[in-house]
This record gives structure tokens, C-alpha cells and sequence, in this order.
């Protein structure tokens, strides 16, 4: 991030509200579109969620960190897309100040967290397949739960310094930040007032919450590949592969538009497309992730199945019960053959 004293032509004022210009063009299809991805999004990781909680076999360190995943995508993508869609329905795209920061805040809090999460889970990964042996003593419950509260805390502690050196600014109309949500870069524009000191700590923090994690992700991925050509089996070491490979992929964009947007951003073809790394990193991660993590999992989708299925038969047993006496199958689903696949 560029280090530098923001100087406007315009009055210096106190702003009691921003003006978040999104994406201008197609309104229509954009609020379609963010629906749909919000929708997606939430289903997909509550479903997790759910699925964690209610079914014991999945009471393990990868879907605990999993679940923990989960919630926060569910949290981080609610803390965007809901004013996105109420600005694209009702045409108001005002944000007042306190709301612009407490967003700014939220979401730089989940996203610092995801960025310690993933790691967690990366090295998850990496005890239980290089050091099979050990793998139960090393990440037992008590570790698991030091290595989620440390990820939380620390995620949440990291960007208050920045919400008190925001919070002492001053900014010059017009209040228009050019970009879909209350970001660090388009709000650090509209200072008029030094923001050097508050550049300075965001650098260092976006490096400290990027760079290790993102490394201690690589170097745990690449020690994975490397057990996994070792797997005498052609089809397992495929599988093994195709998983390893889709979350470093995942990863890898995650990480890598931050480090784009947060601290390469000083040329002005990058600066120009921050607002689009922002839609990878703070919308299509969040889509992307239950497929990728769990989703595609037999276990997973098997435990969806009977999870959708108990619930259905909680909610509507008795009427298919008595139907199914009186009437026979419904729709030639008997209830006794519906209820044995749960």
C-alpha cells in the first residue's frame, strides 16, 4: 500500500454519510445476480453447519474447523451482500459514517480470521495425512479449541487500532466511495486529513495476516503432494490430488487478491481493478467454499441426505403415515421406504 498524505480540493468536513457507488450499469441484472449468489452462499454453508452439529460421525478437528469456516462465510458474506441488495432494490446508496466503519470493521475482522482459519485447517490437513501416527495426540479437542479462539480473537483484536485512526479522520465531499462496500483503499481517498500513520499499520497488518498464513498454507499443501505421490494406489493418489489441488486453488485466489488489493495496489492498472479482486475474495470465496470443502465429499453429501430427509419426516411423518394407510404410497414414495434411508 502506498504510504502517502491525502490532500483534497474540497471542504474538509466531518461526512455524516457516504455514497457507495457499486457498480453502476444493470441494476436489474446485478440484484438478480447478488441474490442469487447470497442465497447460494448462506444455504450452502448453513446446511454445513447443520450437518456438523446434528451428525457425531463428523464431531472430528476438520469438520469442527469446517463448521467454524462456515459460520464465518455465512457471517462475512452478510456483512456485504444485504446492503448491496438494498441499495440495488431501492436505489439509496447512502451509508451513514458510523454504519461505513462498523462494515469496514466486521468484515476486515472475518476476513483476518479466515485468513488464520485457513491456515489452521491447512495444517489440519497436513497431521493427518504426513503424520498419520501422531495425528489424534497433536490435534486433540483442547488444541483445536486453542487454535479456533486464537484464530477469532485475534482476527477481531487486529483491525481496532485502524477503526480508532479511521475514526479520527476528516474527509472532503463529495462523499463518494467508488466502490460496493465500505472498503480501506476508497475511504482512505476521501481523507483529507494525514492518513500516513494509518497506511503504515495497514500494510504491516494485511502483511502479517496474509503472507505467513498463506505460506504456512503452501508449505503444507506442497508436504501433502508430496505424501500423496507416494500412495501406491493410481485412483486414490487421483482423489487425494483433485481435493489437494481444488484447495489450493481456492486458496491461492483468496489470498492472493488480497495481497493484490491490500499491498501491491500502488500501480494504477491494479488500482483500477481492486473493485473486481474484491468480488473473488469477498464473495466468490464465500460461494465457492462449501462445494469445495465439503460438498463434494461422499460423507458429506450422504449425511445432507439423511439430515433433508429426517427433517422432512419430523415436519410431515404423521400426514404421510396416515396417507400412506389410507391411500397407499404418495406419489409412489411409501413412508416405511422413506424412513429406512434415514
Amino acid at each position: 500500500m502506498k504510504s502517502t498524505t491525502n490532500k483534497c480540493q474540497g471542504n474538509q468536513t466531518t461526512i455524516p454519510e457516504f455514497i457507495l457507488l457499486g457498480f453502476g450499469n444493470l441494476p436489474q441484472l446485478q440484484t438478480l445476480l447478488f441474490l442469487i449468489i447470497y442465497i447460494v452462499t448462506v444455504a450452502g454453508n448453513v446446511l454445513i453447519i447443520a450437518v456438523v452439529v446434528a451428525d457425531q460421525h463428523f464431531h472430528t478437528p476438520m469438520y469442527f474447523f469446517l463448521g467454524n469456516l462456515s459460520f464465518l462465510e455465512t457471517c462475512y458474506t452478510s456483512t456485504i451482500l444485504p446492503k448491496v441488495l438494498a441499495s440495488l432494490r431501492t436505489g439509496d446508496r447512502t451509508i451513514s459514517f458510523s454504519g461505513c466503519i462498523t462494515q469496514f470493521y466486521i468484515f476486515g475482522s472475518l476476513a483476518s480470521t479466515e485468513c488464520l482459519i485457513l491456515s489452521v485447517m491447512s495444517y489440519d490437513r497436513y497431521l493427518a495425512i504426513c503424520k498419520p501416527l501422531h495425528y489424534a495426540a497433536l490435534m486433540n479437542s483442547r488444541f483445536c479449541l486453542q487454535l479456533t479462539a486464537c484464530s477469532w480473537v485475534s482476527g477481531f483484536l487486529a483491525p481496532l487500532p485502524m477503526m480508532l485512526l479511521i475514526s479520527q479522520l476528516t474527509f472532503c465531499s463529495p462523499s463518494e466511495v467508488d466502490h460496493f462496500f465500505c472498503d480501506l483503499i476508497p475511504i482512505i481517498k476521501l481523507a483529507c486529513s494525514d492518513t500516513l500513520m494509518l497506511e503504515i499499520y495497514a500494510f504491516v497488518l494485511c502483511s502479517i495476516l496474509t503472507l505467513p498464513p498463506f505460506l504456512l498454507t503452501l508449505m503444507s499443501y506442497v508436504s501433502i503432494i508430496t505424501t500423496i505421490l507416494r500412495i501406491p494406489s493410481t485412483t486414490g493418489r487421483q482423489k487425494a490430488f483433485s481435493t489437494c489441488s481444488s484447495h489450493l486453488i481456492v486458496v491461492t485466489i483468496f489470498y492472493g487478491t488480497l495481497v493484490i488489493v491490500y499491498l501491491l495496489s500502488d500501480s494504477d492498472a491494479l488500482r483500477d481493478l481492486n473493485k473486481i479482486f474484491s468480488v473473488f475474495y469477498g464473495v466468490l470465496t464465500p460461494l465457492v467454499n462449501p462445494l469445495i470443502y465439503s460438498l463434494r465429499n461422499k460423507k458429506v453429501k450422504e449425511a445432507l441426505r439423511k439430515t433433508i430427509i429426517g427433517f422432512f419426516l419430523s415436519f410431515a411423518g404423521n400426514q404421510i403415515f396416515l396417507a400412506n394407510i389410507q391411500n397407499g404410497p404418495i406419489m409412489g414414495i411409501s413412508f416405511w421406504k422413506l424412513k429406512s434411508y434415514v
